[in-house]
């Protein structure tokens, strides 16, 4: 049976996952390795998220250290594996996204798959989202029909919601096609008020969040954002939701106990959450919660207090680690592309119609 390895690092840039996996009837994860975002490296990318000067070279440059990087932890999966170049049928590489506005038609991931293809000797899959935006679709999320793939239907509706840097839901249901949409920022804004407040990479098991008061007026005037009025399909990124963002709502209320904002933007993400569900989806059984923000307790919490009808449970529950799904689902991509197999769904992006998502780059 072919194996794949999938390389994922995600709008949060805490580390690139991954994940390597066997296709037969159903994708099953096999390994999985993680290599923390080196800061510099980080900073950069970050940086490209935004326009700034030679924009052209930097991102060159940034993408040629993230491959070098992504190659180092390939190498050391399979060395532990005891698995050699030759046992892998190809790579899916998702790359870096630095900028996504499908509105304006274009999406843009860098990771430089020739030079990977080069460093690994296996054939790489990747620019998997421009497909779908030249086909009239949003690009993203890509992952709903991965989750169809991976958690068989049932009689009772059910959701895959992944939370990252931005949180993303794919609503499945028996001989219904799949839908998806990102539902607004998962982590993105948490991580970054506490990176700017406390010097924390991201808030441990929201604790900090859970230390602060919610603040209802702050979390109307964010949630009065028409981003969160619009049903799916729509995608989001940094180029909406961002600290200036959040300044421009702070402004306009009296000054705020930093762990107070923190509070409100924790509950801004599982509102938007509960709310995009019950919108598009009421009477969901069960939610499976995937991404780092499973591991967050006091947003768990708030989703299943949200949701009392509803089973609120990490992936874990259903025997597949919530860190690695993203990664498992850029290596069931890579194999999609090279059976020509279609893996955008139109009634997720709204694109034109099914298309074979990736180009593929021979070793």
């Amino acid at each position: 049976m072919p194996r794949y390895l999938g390389v994922m690092s995600g709008t949060s840039l805490d580390g690139l996952d991954i994940a390597l996996i066997q296709h037969d009837t159903r994708p099953t994860l096999l390994a999985h390795h993680y290599l923390p975002m080196p800061d510099a490296l980080r900073a950069e990318l970050l940086a490209l998220c935004a326009s700034g000067p030679d924009e052209l070279a930097r991102a060159a440059i940034a993408e040629q250290h993230w491959v070098e990087l992504a190659a180092t932890g390939i190498h050391a999966l399979l060395q532990r594996e005891g698995l050699s170049t030759k046992d892998i049928r190809a790579i899916g590489s998702h790359g870096q996204t630095v900028r996504h506005e499908p509105a304006r038609g274009f999406t843009v991931q860098i990771g430089n798959p020739a030079l990977l293809a080069e460093l690994t000797d296996i054939d790489v899959v990747a620019d998997f989202r421009r497909r779908d935006v030249a086909a009239g679709g949003q690009g993203a999320p890509l992952v709903p029909a991965f989750h169809e793939a991976l958690f068989e239907s049932s009689t009772q509706p059910k959701a895959v919601l992944n939370v990252g840097g931005f949180s993303n839901l794919s609503l499945i249901e028996a001989e219904q096609p799949v839908r998806g949409f990102d539902c607004g920022p998962g982590n993105v804004l948490l991580d970054a008020w506490i990176g700017q407040h406390q010097g924390e990479t991201f808030d441990r098991d929201g604790a900090w969040a859970a230390s602060g008061t919610l603040n209802e007026a702050l979390l109307h005037r964010l949630l009065s954002d028409p981003y969160f009025a619009g049903q799916g399909p729509k995608s989001t990124g940094r180029e909406l939701f961002n600290l200036p963002w959040l300044a421009s709502h702070l402004s306009e209320t009296p000054t705020l106990p930093a762990a107070d904002v923190q509070r409100t933007l924790l509950e801004l993400t599982a509102r938007s959450i509960v709310d995009s569900l019950q919108q598009a989806q009421s009477g969901t059984a069960e939610l499976l919660v995937c991404g780092g923000g499973a591991h967050n307790h006091t947003l768990m919490q708030r989703l299943q207090e949200l949701l009392p009808a509803c089973q609120v449970a990490s992936t874990a529950a259903r025997g597949v680690p919530p860190d690695w799904v993203e990664a498992m689902a850029f290596a069931w991509l890579a194999h999609c592309c090279l059976e020509r197999i279609p893996a955008n769904r139109p009634s997720v992006t709204a694109a034109k119609g099914l298309r074979v998502l990736g180009a593929i780059y021979p070793a």
